[in-house]
């Protein structure tokens, strides 16, 4: 269905960086020269998991005449802010520099990326909000990197891919989490890898299609991870968002959490209550794509999940999960589309939060006689 009234926030869009020549100016000295004498700048630092001439990575009506999909700034306005009314929309940027084996190139390219973002897209609309890029090859950079994001309000998470050298949840990356719950970033996860490893337990895919549709269980195996590891229990503060992850999967895996704890919960006392309170509580999901078969079973889902806060709305821009403009699902109630649409991505993101009610105090002021 078509959404019923403008005002929604988008919580995965994907903008493109047009090229590696586009974030040379966004770059130190040293990096320009290193990037040109290496002729690295020639390389497009695509990641493989969204290859930009696969179906998969553009609607065919979103696709611009030229250039990378997402890289058109004016079509993105057209299709994506105007086209469904969106109040906010956060900007996940999809770039290889998280899977370079080069630390300290992938650090660069992220800071570059960052401003490139800031400049190019968030500088152009104020509908437009930021995830900050991060190097997750190296800690202490990533930090660094959130440090230098959190002073612009536009930047509202901190970005991950869902597959990468060890499970996020792992304690060598909680400095990430104590600098992102200090600044008020919730950690977004998107659909993706670094392929420094098989995506599959039992060695590498042949297809595409095997790696899109095992993205699924590495979030499966995302949220368990910082459940196990006691993240939210070390940050109560902070919220997991998993961006093109589906969520049809949560009543199983709430009920064997909750389950499988009962029995092994002396080896993780940190965890003092159910994990399925624990989910909900923190982690939210992106509502495209949408893997329920029709409203009915969706609604049953929501049912059985036991939470009307989980789903935040998401367009995938420009990702082909519609057509047209028909961004939610059919069969949900009036109350359900206000959560999905508006009130669950401002409960999330405190900065989204801030801005809007920022927003609507001056609002009222210009309204008083």
């Amino acid at each position: 269905m078509k959404l019923p009234y403008h005002g929604a926030i988008d919580c995965d869009l994907h903008p493109a960086v047009p090229s590696t020549k586009a974030l040379v100016p966004y770059l130190d000295d040293f990096w320009q020269d290193h990037l040109a004498n290496r002729h690295i700048d020639r390389f497009g630092l695509t990641l493989s998991s969204n290859a930009p001439g696969l179906p998969i990575s553009a609607r065919e009506d979103w696709r611009p005449a030229q250039g990378l999909p997402g890289s058109d700034f004016e079509l993105l306005r057209k299709q994506a802010l105007d086209g469904f009314g969106l109040r906010y929309a956060i900007c996940n940027v999809l770039h290889g520099a998280v899977a370079l084996f080069n630390v300290d190139m992938a650090a660069a390219l992220c800071t570059a990326v960052n401003r490139y973002v800031a400049k190019e897209w968030l500088d152009r609309d104020p509908r437009l909000r930021g995830s900050i890029l991060v190097p997750p090859q190296n800690v202490d950079l990533a930090v660094a990197e959130i440090e230098r994001c959190a002073g612009d309000k536009r930047f509202v998470q901190v970005m991950f891919l869902v597959m990468g050298d060890a499970p996020l949840g792992q304690r060598r990356y909680w400095p990430i989490f104590q600098a992102a719950e200090k600044h008020g970033l919730p950690i977004g996860v998107h659909a993706g890898s670094s392929f420094r490893q098989a995506p599959t337990g039992s060695g590498w895919p042949s297809y595409h299609l095997e790696d899109y549709l095992l993205q699924a269980p590495a979030f499966e195996d995302l949220i368990v991870s910082f459940l196990t590891e006691g993240v939210f229990q070390k940050f109560p503060g902070l919220k997991l968002v998993l961006a093109e992850s589906g969520f049809t999967f949560l009543p199983t895996l709430l009920w064997r959490n909750n389950k499988v704890w009962r029995g092994a919960r002396t080896e993780v006392p940190w965890i003092d209550r159910p994990p399925a309170d624990i989910i909900r509580d923190h982690v939210r999901f992106t509502l495209q794509p949408v893997d329920a078969p029709d409203g009915k079973m969706l609604n049953r889902i929501f049912e059985h999940v036991g939470s009307d806060k989980l789903v935040l709305f998401s367009t995938d821009y420009p990702h082909p999960h519609f057509e047209g403009d028909d961004a939610l699902p059919d069969g949900l109630s009036d109350d359900m589309i206000r959560r999905i649409l508006i009130d669950n991505p401002l409960e999330t993101y405190p900065r989204l939060r801030d801005a809007a009610g920022a927003a609507n105090a001056q609002m009222n002021k210009e309204a008083v006689p």
